[in-house]
């Protein structure tokens, strides 16, 4: 079996650390979705071996186990047992002798590391005294999904493709970006009979440009023009339930925040329950002001 470099896959060197990880499949996830390359065989191939790198790379356990023992990294364990336990009968059929066995990564003419490991617990289906081998759990998948805030808002269900099958979620309201879930046996398939792996869904909700969002709580910015920051008046706000209408109060300064409780973002898995609503208000300077405007504000500079 030909070894994977998933380092290379990622395009990141072995000393990257996990942000740099993260960064890098993110940056290629999102050129290789299969809903921007539809019907595009190459880019799905990519995309499949992208999630795979990210799974092992982006755990730090399963890194170590990787940089220890290469694509084999989810049985490296086993064979560290199963090559004790051969250590051990090869001692007890020479009479405690080494000498007749194998060792360390002493393997015979032309056997490398994989193929040794893949005849203990790949499609041969023996050791390599020919007992049965185990059942292996499947590979883990990452796969990242992009919503955008609005989506995030609201409980809605969900189709996508993922290794050539349709899965269908309901996604709650109130995700976070970065929050991730699993699929339990959504992945690769297993071993010898074992069960498949799980697939791990990572949410992406890009900036949105009418609010920024701080935990279940948005911010927004409201322009008031001079007039009503000084007299008071109304004014329009836009909320994720629909628009609002908000008194100004007279003598308001630019940069003044209000809160509007429960128009925030939605809790997640806690039905009824909202963050807040923080309103700034900008306040927009006339321009091209008439000369009685200018009088009018001379006289109020003045008095």
């Amino acid at each position: 079996m030909a070894y994977i470099d998933y380092y290379k896959i990622l395009g990141v060197d072995k000393n990257a650390t996990q942000d740099d990880v993260k960064k890098a499949y993110r940056k290629q996830a999102r050129k290789l979705h299969p809903d921007l390359n539809p019907d595009d065989k190459e880019a799905e191939r990519q995309f499949k071996e992208l999630n795979e790198a990210n799974e092992v790379l982006s755990n730090p356990e399963n890194r170590a186990k990787y940089d220890k023992y290469g694509e084999h990294w989810k049985h490296g364990e086993e064979y560290e047992k199963a090559q004790q336990q051969q250590r051990q009968r090869s001692y007890q059929d020479d009479g405690g002798n080494f000498g007749g066995g194998f060792s360390g990564t002493d393997f015979g003419e032309g056997e490398d590391f994989s193929d040794f490991f893949q005849s203990m617990f790949g499609g041969s289906g023996r050791s390599a005294r020919g007992s049965a081998s185990g059942k292996f759990k499947g590979q883990d998948v990452q796969a990242e999904l992009t919503l955008d805030l609005r989506d995030a808002a609201v409980t809605h269900p969900q189709t996508f493709e993922i290794n050539g099958k349709k899965v269908r979620i309901t996604i709650p309201a109130g995700i976070h970006d970065g929050q991730q879930i699993r699929l339990k046996g959504h992945g690769g398939p297993g071993h010898n009979g074992g069960p498949a792996g799980d697939l791990y869904i990572t949410f992406n909700i890009p900036a949105d440009p009418d609010f920024e969002r701080s935990g279940d709580d948005l911010k927004t910015k409201v322009t008031i023009d001079l007039y009503t920051a000084v007299l008071g008046g109304d004014v329009t706000v836009n909320t994720l339930s629909g628009n609002v209408n908000l008194k100004v109060k007279p003598g308001t300064q630019n940069g003044t925040t209000v809160r509007l409780k429960g128009k925030g973002f939605p809790v997640y898995k806690k039905d009824g329950q909202h963050g807040d609503l923080f309103v700034t208000y900008e306040v927009k300077l006339p321009a091209n002001l008439t000369q009685k405007q200018k009088e009018l504000f001379e006289q109020l500079k003045n008095s």
